[in-house]
C-alpha cells in the first residue's frame, strides 16, 4: 500500500474527503519525522515505536577493490513493532 491508497482508505473508513484524509496523513507523518529527528521515541500503542539508534564509526571495505575505508559514525532510524502488529501479521 502506497501513501494515496492509505489516505483513500483513511477518507473511506473516517469519512472524511480524499484531500483531508491526505492532509491528516501528512501531519501525522510530518509530526513523526520531526520528533523522530529530534531524537525522541514515538510510540504508538499497538502499533509500534520508532526510535533513534547510533552507529559507532567502523571499519569497512570497497566491494570493488578490497581497500579498507573508514565508515563513520552515524545515527539511523528503527522500528519496533506492537504486539498489537505482530499479532496481526502472525495471523496472515
Amino acid at each position: 500500500m502506497r501513501k494515496p491508497e492509505l489516505a483513500a482508505a483513511i477518507a473511506e473508513r473516517a469519512e472524511l474527503s480524499k484531500d483531508k484524509a491526505s492532509q491528516v496523513l501528512n501531519v501525522i507523518l510530518d509530526e513523526i519525522t520531526g520528533s523522530v529527528a529530534q531524537g525522541q521515541d514515538v510510540s504508538l500503542i499497538g502499533f509500534g515505536t520508532f526510535t533513534v539508534r547510533e552507529r559507532a564509526a567502523r571499519t569497512g571495505k570497497n566491494p570493488q577493490t578490497g581497500q579498507p575505508l573508514a565508515i563513520p559514525a552515524s545515527k539511523t532510524v528503527a522500528f519496533k513493532p506492537g504486539k498489537g502488529l505482530k499479532d496481526a501479521v502472525g495471523k496472515g
